[in-house]
C-alpha cells in the first residue's frame, strides 16, 4: 500500500535571541492509507512541531530542512496558494483546544462549509447541505437545526467532533489530531476515539495522532513513534511496543502511566491508622443543595443535589465525574466562594448554610487551593517567590515579599523545586514546574484543608507521575486533609483513601478504591470505568467491548 505522507530526514530550527534551537532533528516517518500512527512523547519533544511542518503551520522563525512528501508532492518550501490548495484537501488537523480552533461569531455550518467556499467546490446550497451531514456524521443530535448553532452552545466534547467535521469536509487522505482529547472527560474521551475510529474505517482515512496518553495510543494506534529531545528513540507496532519496549524512555514513559489498583495497599493502611486516631471531620456535607439563579422565567439550575458526605482529619476523598457533575461546585463551596442554597455543611465548625464572610474569614487560612491550570492562577507580572509569598502577605504572617522569601524558599525545596526559580516569571517555568509552586503556594499557610481541583489534567504523563508522587509526600509529610478533583479514575486511585462519583450533581457511588473500583454497583460507574483507557492494547479491546455493551444497554 503506497504511503499518504513520507518525512524523510526532517529538521526544524528555531531562531531565537539566544540562538538557534533544534526542535526536530532528522526525524523520518512515514503512514499508509487507513492506518493511525501515534507520536507519543512528554512537552518539548518535538511532536507537534512534527505534526504542524506537514500543513506548513510553522511560524516564520522556523527553518525547515529535509523533505515531507503528501500525494507525491514536496511540501517543504510551498507558499501561498499552492499550500493553501494542499490543506483541507490532502491534509486537515484536529486542534487541541476546540474552543480556541472555533471562531465564536460564526456559526458552526458557516465554519464547517468554510473550507468548501475557499476550494470553490461548492455553491452556498450545497456547502449548507454538506455541513449538515457532516455534523450528523460526527454524531452532533438534531444537525439540521444545530448546523445554526454557535461554538458556545456545544459542550466541550461536542466542540472537539464540529472541529472534526471541518476537518472531513473536503474527504482528506490525511488527519493530523494534536492532543485531541486532552482536555476531555473520560467518557467522551471514548467517544471521539470511536470517531477517529470510524473515520479510519469508513473513509479509510490515515491518521497522525500526537499525544502523551499512553492508553489512547493502545487504543487507537497501529503503529508507535516515540520522541524525545527531537529525535525518534523508538518506531514499531503498537502491540509489540507496550509487549516489548527497548528503549529507556519508552519504558519509562510505560512505567509512568496511573493503573487502577495501585493504591489500594496504601489506603488500608492509612485507614487504620486514621481510625486509631479518630476525630471529629474537617468537612461535613448532609444533603447539600447549590443552586445557581436563572433568568427572568427560567427554573434555578441545579448543580449539587442533596450530596452527602465528610472529609476526617488527615484523610484525601476523592472527588470524579465528568464536566458539569458538580465536583468544582462543591470544592469552591467548601472554600466559601461559591453560596450553598440548601442543606448542611460545616467547615472546620461553620455552617456555611447563610454564613458571613466576617465569621468565614478566620478560617480561610487553614484551607489551601491548587488549581487546574496554574498559567491563569499566576500573575503573570510576578515572579515564582511573590507568588507564593501572597497568602503569608494577605493573612498578615510576612509583611512583603522580602520578609518572606525564607518561608518561601522552604516551601520550594519542599516541593523540589530550586530556590533559585523562586526569581523567575511564570511564563519561564514549565507545566510541571508550574504545578508545583501551586502546590507550594497553597501550602504556604500551613493549611488543614487543601482542595485540589484536577491539578495533573493538562500535564504529561510522566510529569503527571512526578507531582501524584510529590502530592503523596507532602500529605504524608504536613498531614493535611484533602478534597482530590479529577475525571480520571486511575489518578484518583493513587491518592484517595476513599472515591465519591458525581453524576448530574447527585453522589451516586462511595467507598474505598477497592469497593469504587473493584465492585462498582453504580452503571455511571461502570461506565466511567470502561471509559479509561489501558496501556495494553489487547486489554484495550477488551475493555472497549465492554463499554459498548454498557452503552446499549443504556441506550436499548
Amino acid at each position: 500500500m503506497s504511503d499518504v505522507v513520507e518525512i524523510r530526514e526532517l529538521e526544524v530550527t528555531f531562531a531565537t535571541d539566544g540562538g538557534d534551537v533544534v526542535a526536530v532533528d532528522k526525524v523520518s516517518l512515514s503512514v499508509t492509507a487507513g492506518e493511525v500512527l501515534a507520536i507519543v512523547g512528554e512537552s518539548g519533544s518535538g511532536k507537534t512541531v512534527t505534526a504542524k511542518a506537514i500543513l506548513g503551520l510553522l511560524p516564520e522563525t522556523a527553518v525547515t530542512r529535509g523533505a515531507i512528501v503528501l500525494n507525491g508532492t514536496d511540501i517543504v518550501g510551498l507558499t501561498g496558494a499552492r499550500l493553501r490548495a494542499i490543506r483541507g484537501v490532502d491534509v486537515a488537523m484536529v486542534f487541541q483546544e476546540p474552543s480556541l480552533a472555533l471562531n465564536p461569531v460564526y456559526t458552526v455550518g458557516w465554519q464547517i462549509a468554510e473550507g468548501l467556499r475557499a476550494h470553490g467546490t461548492s455553491t452556498r446550497r450545497e456547502a449548507r447541505a454538506r455541513a449538515i451531514d457532516m455534523l450528523g456524521r460526527v454524531g452532533i443530535p438534531e444537525p439540521e437545526k444545530r448546523v445554526d448553532y454557535y461554538p458556545h452552545q456545544f459542550s466541550g466534547g461536542q466542540k472537539q467532533r464540529v472541529v472534526i467535521a471541518m476537518a472531513l469536509v473536503l474527504d482528506p487522505e490525511l488527519i493530523v489530531a494534536d492532543e485531541p482529547t486532552t482536555a476531555l472527560d473520560v467518557t467522551v474521551q471514548a467517544e471521539i476515539l470511536d470517531l477517529l475510529r470510524r473515520c479510519r474505517d469508513e473513509f479509510g482515512t490515515a491518521i497522525i495522532l500526537i499525544t502523551h496518553n499512553m492508553g489512547i495510543v493502545a487504543d487507537l494506534a497501529d503503529r508507535v513513534a516515540v520522541m524525545y529531545q527531537g529525535t525518534i528513540v523508538e518506531d514499531g507496532a503498537a502491540v509489540d511496543l507496550f509487549a516489548r519496549a527497548q528503549h529507556p524512555y519508552t519504558q519509562k514513559l510505560l512505567a509512568a502511566v496511573p493503573r487502577l489498583g495501585a493504591g489500594a495497599a496504601r489506603a488500608v493502611a492509612r485507614a487504620k491508622e486514621r481510625s486509631a486516631t479518630s476525630s471529629a471531620p474537617v468537612v461535613s456535607a448532609h444533603d447539600l443543595r447549590i443552586e445557581y439563579p436563572g433568568r427572568i422565567g427560567v427554573k434555578p439550575f441545579v448543580a449539587v443535589d442533596g450530596v452527602s458526605f465528610t472529609i476526617s482529619p488527615g484523610e484525601v476523598l476523592g472527588l470524579v465525574g465528568e464536566s458539569g457533575s458538580g465536583k468544582t461546585t462543591i470544592g469552591r463551596a467548601i472554600g466559601g466562594l461559591t453560596r450553598i442554597t440548601g442543606g448542611s455543611l460545616e467547615v472546620f465548625g461553620h455552617e456555611m448554610l447563610g454564613v458571613k464572610e466576617r465569621s468565614f474569614r478566620p478560617a480561610r487560612n487553614q484551607i489551601g487551593f491548587v488549581f487546574q491550570d496554574p498559567a491563569s492562577s499566576f500573575n503573570p507580572l510576578l515572579t515564582i517567590a511573590e507568588c507564593v509569598a501572597e497568602p503569608l502577605i494577605v493573612h498578615g504572617r510576612a509583611a512583603d515579599p522580602r520578609a518572606a522569601r525564607p518561608r518561601v524558599n522552604d516551601l520550594l525545596e519542599a516541593v523540589q523545586l530550586p530556590r533559585a526559580y523562586g526569581d523567575r516569571f511564570p511564563h519561564e517555568l514549565s507545566g510541571g514546574q508550574r504545578q508545583r509552586a501551586s502546590l507550594a503556594r497553597s501550602l504556604a499557610l500551613e493549611p488543614s484543608l487543601l482542595i485540589a481541583d484536577e491539578p495533573t489534567s493538562a500535564l504529561d504523563v510522566s510529569v503527571q507521575a512526578r507531582v501524584l508522587e510529590l502530592f503523596a509526600e507532602l500529605q504524608k509529610e504536613f498531614g493535611f486533609a484533602a478534597l482530590f478533583i479529577s475525571h480520571d479514575l486511575a489518578v484518583v486511585d493513587m491518592l484517595a483513601d476513599r472515591i465519591a462519583v458525581m453524576y448530574q450533581g447527585k453522589l451516586v457511588e462511595e467507598g474505598t478504591g477497592a469497593q469504587v473500583l473493584g465492585n462498582p454497583r453504580d452503571p455511571y460507574t461502570q461506565r466511567l470505568l470502561a471509559s479509561l483507557p489501558v496501556p495494553d492494547p489487547a486489554e484495550q479491546a477488551v475493555r472497549r467491548e465492554r463499554l459498548r455493551s454498557l452503552r446499549e444497554a443504556d441506550h436499548p
